[in-house]
């Protein structure tokens, strides 16, 4: 028993170490990240571990979180102009990410997106499944060159309710039937497409530039505070609740 004791408090303290290394990473924009990224399976297991948060703030001018606030983004949902925005890093291949698809985020659509408080910018990455991550992301991708974007993020994330499905370019159409991508040829021809391939190889490397080693992972872009993990709905009601005052509290002081 005392061994086991001890075995868990080491435990705690590495994944501790890990979520504050990735913070302190991603206040200073600045050092690439270990070894729990690119590796199959390795940022799953690192979110996995019961889906282990860790939330902080920083002086949001050290912030290096991207924000892109462009009113075209198929791959965001929320007023361009809300006060608040959240990047969220996501693997398609993500059971964790899966979870929150299904089970949180439609409440945080309802409470904080359609109330015009929130932003949710979307950062595909493919640490999990290398190549396979990537397809499915460049076909999410595909998808949102015909305005479907998040109806395929939704169609691929249900699908991962029991397990992961093997990959196939017949699934990837299966799915973008499911979303209502109305041209299935053109959506087939931009599974290939080396545009679309880069987009993802470019956000998995600057992702790994800011220190995201897991996910799925989430950051307000103006302070920087950020959360790790499918977390409890409660967790990201409190983690948005504080982001939405200190924007509305910096607002009035500035007079806007």
């Amino acid at each position: 028993m005392r061994n086991l004791v001890v075995l868990l408090v080491a435990l705690v303290v590495v994944l501790v170490g890990v979520s504050a290394s990735q913070f302190a990473q991603l206040r200073s924009g600045g050092a690439a990240a270990g070894t729990t990224q690119g590796a199959n399976g390795a940022a799953e297991g690192v979110a996995g571990a019961a889906g282990s948060a860790q939330d902080g703030s920083a002086d949001s001018a050290s912030c290096a979180a991207p924000e892109r606030r462009d009113p075209n983004d198929v791959m965001a949902l929320g007023d361009v102009d809300a006060p608040v925005v959240i990047a969220e890093w996501t693997d398609f291949r993500c059971p964790y990410c899966g979870v929150f698809s299904r089970d949180t985020l439609p409440v945080l659509l309802d409470e904080y997106v359609e109330t015009g408080q929130v932003r949710i910018e979307v950062h595909d990455v493919d640490f999990i499944d290398g190549e396979v991550s990537a397809r499915v992301a460049v076909a999410a991708r595909a998808a949102g060159e015909q305005g479907r974007y998040f109806e395929y993020l939704f169609a691929v994330y249900d699908a991962m309710s029991q397990d992961r499905p093997a990959i196939t370019d017949a699934v990837l159409v299966d799915y973008a039937r499911q979303a209502g991508v109305a041209d299935i040829e053109r959506f087939t021809s931009d599974l290939d497409s080396p545009r679309l391939r880069e987009a993802v190889r470019a956000s998995s490397e600057q992702a790994k530039q800011l220190g995201v080693g897991s996910v799925p992972f989430f950051a307000e872009t103006a302070s920087c505070r950020v959360l790790q993990g499918a977390q409890p709905i409660e967790q990201f009601r409190s983690f948005l609740d504080a982001a939405v005052t200190a924007a509305e509290s910096g607002r009035s002081k500035t007079g806007e």
